[in-house]
């Protein structure tokens, strides 16, 4: 039965209800057609309420990394330093149980020179902004602040994309594994604490 008093925030509400549904590659495979099914009308019927594909999953997007941000800082309110960080990433893996869909959405970079991701650029630096408050509490010096940001996001992303892909079939505990990923990011940040070599890649 079509939906009543369908809007744009209710189609970006069964959007991302669809991309849920269908796990890690929901996003991607996002399209109006599997949106309208959900809402029960015709796909031309939605765009009295979003413009384009390329908006809803622009929305999708927003969404996602605003729930993502909002459940690293209520995991780091009130810690510092290594706690933080592993309270953060602990929130991280979390959520990418829980929303898969979700989460892949929060993987796709705004573009910087697009007025359309205006809003989205303002959503994921204050995503940024979460790390970077957790980090600080290294002691961290300002030029490396965004090597730090970039390596912890990296390490707990790729340890996620495995673990939901399957790629983590041995038996030993994956959790126990995450522990020691968790052990090697609070070392690493705390060595970029120290002094920078003049010799040291960015």
């Amino acid at each position: 039965m079509p939906r009543a008093g369908l809007s744009h925030d209710a189609v970006v509400r069964l959007a991302v209800e669809v991309v849920d549904e269908a796990g890690a590659t929901g996003f991607a495979d996002l399209t109006l057609a599997k949106v309208a099914a959900r809402a029960g009308v015709a796909a031309p019927s939605l765009y009295k309420h979003v413009g384009s594909l390329a908006d809803l999953r622009r929305e999708v997007a927003v969404l996602a990394v605003r729930d993502l941000t909002a459940a690293g800082a209520a995991a780091t309110m009130g810690r510092a330093g290594a706690d933080a960080l592993r309270a953060l990433a602990e929130a991280w893996r979390r959520y990418a149980r829980e929303h898969p869909g979700r989460y892949a959405a929060t993987q796709i970079g705004p573009d910087p020179d697009d007025p359309a991701d205006a809003v989205a650029r303002e959503v994921a630096a204050e995503s940024v902004q979460v790390v970077v408050s957790t980090l600080r509490g290294f002691g961290l010096p300002d030029e490396r602040v965004i090597d730090a940001v970039r390596a912890v996001r990296a390490g707990i992303h790729g340890f996620v994309q495995l673990e939901h892909g399957g790629g983590f079939r041995l038996r030993e505990d994956v959790d126990q594994s995450f522990g020691v990923l968790l052990d090697m990011l609070v070392a690493g940040v705390a060595a970029l604490a120290g002094p920078v070599s003049s010799g040291s890649p960015r």
